[in-house]
C-alpha cells in the first residue's frame, strides 16, 4: 500500500508546561518528569514497534525526547525546523493569566482561534502554522512509503495533525487531549492523513499531565 505509518508524539513535560507558561520557540528543556516520561515511552516503543526513522523539532524538549526513543532503538534523530511549535510572538514567556491581563484584545483573538490572526511580535497565525506543519509531514512521510516513522514535536503541531486527519476546521473547539509523550498514530498517503489512534499514554501508568500549553 502506498502509505506511511506515523507515530506522532508530543515532547515530555517541562517546567513551563507545569506553570502554564507559553514556550513557543523558546528552548525550554525537559524537567525530571519529562525525562522519565521519555524513558518510559522509549521502552514501550522498543518493545512493540518497528521504526525506520526518527524525526524531531530542533527545540531541545522535543529533540531530547526523540533522542531517548532513537537510542533505545539503535537509531539517530533527524532534526527539522518545520516540526517546531507555533511561534507565539509576545505571548512567549507569559502565562495564560498574564496574557489575559496584559494583552486582553489579543487574548480574545487567541481564544476565538481566529485563523488569520497572529500574536503580536512576529507570531504565526494558525493558517501559517498549518501550512508549515503539513508541508513538513508530507515531505518526511513521502520518503518512507511502506515504513513507519516517529515524529516528535509539540502540542500545536499535534493539534494541526489531529485536525488534518479528522478534517476538522481550524476554529473547531478542541475536544481531544494533547498529553506529554502521548503516542498518536496516523496514516499518510498522497491524499492526506487519516487517524488510527490518539493519545495513547499507557506507558505512563496514569502519571502524565494533560497540559495543553506548548
Amino acid at each position: 500500500m502506498f502509505a506511511t505509518r506515523i507515530l506522532a508524539i508530543r515532547h515530555g513535560e517541562t517546567a513551563w508546561n507545569v506553570d502554564t507558561r507559553i514556550q513557543g520557540h523558546i528552548d525550554i528543556p525537559l524537567n525530571d518528569t519529562g525525562l522519565q516520561q521519555a524513558r518510559w515511552l522509549a521502552e514501550a516503543l522498543a518493545g512493540r514497534d518497528e521504526v525506520h526513522a526518527v524525526y524531531a523539532s530542533d527545540l531541545s524538549r522535543a529533540f531530547v525526547t526523540a533522542q531517548t526513543i532513537a537510542q533505545t532503538m539503535g537509531q539517530g534523530v533527524c532534526p527539522h525546523v518545520g516540526l517546531r511549535e507555533r511561534h507565539f510572538g509576545d505571548f512567549q514567556g507569559r502565562t495564560f493569566a498574564e496574557i489575559e491581563t496584559e494583552l486582553p484584545e489579543h487574548a480574545l483573538q487567541w481564544r476565538k482561534r481566529a485563523p488569520d490572526w497572529s500574536p503580536p511580535g512576529a507570531g504565526e497565525s494558525l493558517v501559517v502554522l498549518r501550512k508549515r506543519v503539513l508541508a513538513t509531514v508530507n515531505e518526511l512521510a513521502a520518503r518512507h512509503v511502506g515504513e513507519q516513522i516517529v515524529l516528535v514535536a509539540h502540542g500545536g503541531v499535534m493539534d494541526v495533525l489531529y485536525r488534518a486527519a479528522t478534517r476538522l476546521d481550524l476554529q473547531a473547539p478542541r475536544t481531544w487531549q494533547l498529553p506529554n509523550t502521548a503516542v498518536n498514530r496516523l496514516l499518510w498517503t498522497t491524499e492526506g492523513l487519516s487517524l488510527v489512534g490518539w493519545a495513547d499514554t499507557t506507558h505512563l501508568d496514569g502519571r502524565s499531565r494533560d497540559e495543553t500549553t506548548v
